[in-house]
């Protein structure tokens, strides 16, 4: 709620103390205005001319109110004090208008059976909800992330099938049980763990150590939940992927270039190079 102008807060001040003087007072007025009700029948004195009095200057928020309910607070607190009567049924003519009316050209401000409403506040007109949208890292499945998955397959398809014109495939003779190959290499993504077997247990090289690296992968995500893209923030996440790939990448290159004959370890530069693809 708008901070409650000042006039308002006096306006609430005054009647809670009009409403506490009529409770203790009541009973004892009542005596004396039936007795006055003679006097007054017998005399008539005339009502004073009202005197029209100069329109305040207001500012602040006081300024942006409309002229019209200042007035019918005005005519509201005469009534309530006894000095204007209650608007009624009106005049004999019905020309009289009803204390409080806005007047002429001021939107009427009534409710269900003629019923007023009070001016608790005054809040600035605007929206209640938020109709600027906020960035989010997010995009549609389509057609954003659909087409771009769409053209790299596109571009991966048309450098493969350009590679195969001017690359001949390795496709080598019938085997030969009589004749093995010498050094006699696994493809070269299984490299990596030919060349573990040359150096721990085949249950250690081929099911422990792989194990181990995968779980530790696939349990990276439930440790860094960070759902940052910038690299500064995924620091664990990052780590863990480049030692997986530089400790399989050494493996490989080792496997493909640095063993020859027997599949001993030899220097590509003074033996030669012992791989195909």
């Amino acid at each position: 709620m708008g901070e409650i102008p000042e006039h308002l807060l006096k306006r609430a001040a005054e009647r809670k103390a009009q409403l506490e003087a009529e409770k203790n007072g009541g009973a004892d007025a009542a005596p004396d205005a039936a007795a006055s009700q003679p006097a007054a029948a017998e005399v008539a004195t005339p009502a004073p001319a009202p005197v029209e009095e100069e329109a305040p200057v207001r500012t602040g928020i006081a300024a942006k109110v409309p002229e019209f309910l200042f007035q019918r607070s005005k005519n509201r607190r005469a009534v309530l004090s006894g000095e204007a009567p209650a608007s009624g049924g009106g005049s004999a003519g019905g020309a009289a208008p009803a204390a409080g009316a806005a007047p002429s050209g001021a939107p009427a401000m009534q409710g269900p059976d003629g019923h007023t409403h009070r001016l608790l506040t005054v809040v600035k007109s605007g929206s209640i909800q938020q109709t600027k949208a906020e960035a989010q890292d997010k995009v549609h499945t389509w057609p954003h992330l659909v087409s771009v998955e769409l053209g790299a397959m596109l571009i991966v398809a048309a450098g493969l099938f350009i590679f195969s014109i001017f690359v001949r495939a390795p496709l080598l003779g019938l085997a030969d049980i009589n004749q093995t190959p010498n050094p006699s290499k696994a493809p070269w993504y299984f490299l990596g763990l030919q060349e573990l077997l040359t150096m721990f247990h085949p249950m250690v090289a081929g099911v422990t150590i792989p194990g181990v690296a995968l779980v530790l992968l696939a349990l990276t995500p439930y440790y860094d939940k960070n759902p940052s893209n910038n690299p500064e923030n995924r620091k664990y996440a990052i780590a863990m992927m480049t030692i997986f790939l530089i400790f399989w990448a050494v493996l490989v290159i080792i496997g493909s270039f640095f063993r020859g004959q027997g599949f001993n370890f030899v220097f590509p530069m003074k033996d030669g190079v012992f791989f195909e693809l």
